[in-house]
């Protein structure tokens, strides 16, 4: 062997000439494959429990009584909700369920809705007028089963709004409609979500 820094790097070549020699020997790649094949043991049965119902997409293709959750939602029937916010939340709810099929014919189940609403002061000025307002809309709902008229879902939906107030009249309640149909939007999306959740679950 000899002395210095030419010796020095022949020994730290030697070495990893070794090093490389066990990479590609078959033993190591044998190793590896096992390693895999281990992996792929372990992975299979949490697929498997995935598969079979240990995950089932909400709005996926997953057999509910021969139809899935969005076929099951577009035969639920929206009572005609009173008032124009009832109205449009009605219409967001259709149009949502059906993508813009239109009513359905031949309901399974039914839904009657309920709205309550409100406004509310969140900015007052000196002289007592409010600059800003909140509209708020409580839906109480509940989905009747057709057949033997039984409430299989009930609960409530919120929506709010916030919008501007200021002199003129006619801006007034044109701010105030636009609140009213945001939360009406809100609260149909929310009620279309909640359907979808149940009838996925359903038996």
């Amino acid at each position: 062997m000899v002395e210095g820094q030419d010796g020095t790097m022949r020994s730290r070549v030697g070495a990893r000439s070794a090093v490389n020699r066990r990479a590609f020997h078959p033993a190591g790649r044998w190793r590896s494959a096992s390693r895999l094949v281990l992996a792929a043991l372990l992975v299979a049965p949490v697929l498997a429990a995935c598969g079979n119902g240990g995950f089932r997409p909400l709005y996926g293709s997953a057999g509910i009584g021969g139809a899935n959750a969005d076929e099951r939602l577009a035969k639920v029937s929206v009572v005609t909700i009173p008032g124009r916010v009832g109205q449009q939340i009605r219409n967001e709810l259709i149009f949502l369920a059906t993508g813009g099929g239109g009513e359905a014919v031949q309901p399974d189940m039914r839904l009657e809705v309920a709205i309550r609403e409100s406004v509310t002061s969140s900015l007052v000025r000196l002289d007592g007028e409010s600059g800003s307002q909140i509209y708020n809309v409580e839906a109480n709902f509940q989905l009747v089963r057709i057949s033997d008229r039984s409430v299989v879902l009930k609960g409530t939906s919120f929506g709010r709004a916030a919008f501007e107030r200021n002199k003129s009249i006619f801006s007034n309640v044109r701010a105030r409609e636009d609140a009213e149909n945001r939360a009406a939007k809100v609260v149909g999306e929310d009620l279309k979500a909640r359907l979808s959740a149940y009838l996925a679950g359903a038996a």
